[in-house]
């Protein structure tokens, strides 16, 4: 299953809007993966699929004092709003500025994505239609993200390295991912997953073909 632009077709829009809902009337679909990975490109390119599909970025979520201590805040501007079929009000961090300085209002559209390290973390997962992994290595990963983000936030780096490695050991995303999505040749190779135990596939929804 490979793909030479865009999403692979494990993950096209027809397929996603055929998820069951998973909060309220929304099928929120995680995209997981270290710092670096490539998950804001992958959101972009499937949110462009789906015609513009609303994206969550953890990033906006998190702060300097929660950068995985976010989970109740997640809950209470995004997963409950949803719940009850209402627009989400989360909040928007400014990294610089180190506080949160606006609020975004997220419609509680078909397909919603939430995009960022922790996406799969096992107190938003009971939330998610489908959980994909963007399949990079730790080190290549954030190799990638130093470079991007250059020498001026180093001392950022190797606190966030710190805490992702911290968080990942208390609570892996990749094992329990449906999807990894490895980046290949400007595209994605898709390879099925499931949680253990489960012998591989996706855990949710059976109409999934290989194609």
């Amino acid at each position: 299953m490979n793909s030479s632009s865009g999403p692979a077709p494990a993950v096209t829009a027809s397929r996603l809007r055929a998820l069951p809902p998973s909060v309220g009337p929304v099928r929120l679909v995680g995209i997981d993966g270290h710092a670096g990975s490539g998950k804001s490109t992958l959101a972009a390119r499937l949110a462009a699929e789906l015609g513009a599909a609303p994206v969550i970025p953890l990033d906006s979520i998190a702060s300097h004092d929660a950068l995985f201590a976010w989970t109740d805040r997640l809950t209470a501007q995004v997963l409950e709003p949803f719940a009850r079929g209402e627009a989400a009000h989360p909040g928007v961090y400014d990294w610089e500025r180190r506080a949160f300085t606006r609020t975004a209002v997220v419609p509680p559209a078909p397909v919603v994505l939430l995009e960022g390290v922790g996406a799969g973390r096992r107190a938003v997962r009971p939330h998610l239609s489908l959980l994909l992994w963007v399949d990079v290595s730790e080190a290549e990963a954030w190799s990638r993200g130093r470079r991007r983000d250059g020498p001026r936030l180093a001392a950022f780096w190797r606190n966030w390295q710190r805490a992702e490695r911290r968080h990942f050991a208390d609570d892996p995303s990749r094992p329990w991912a449906d999807i990894l999505l490895a980046p290949w040749s400007g595209g994605y190779h898709a390879s099925w997953h499931g949680p253990p135990g489960a012998g591989g596939g996706l855990r949710r929804n059976p109409l999934w073909g290989t194609s």
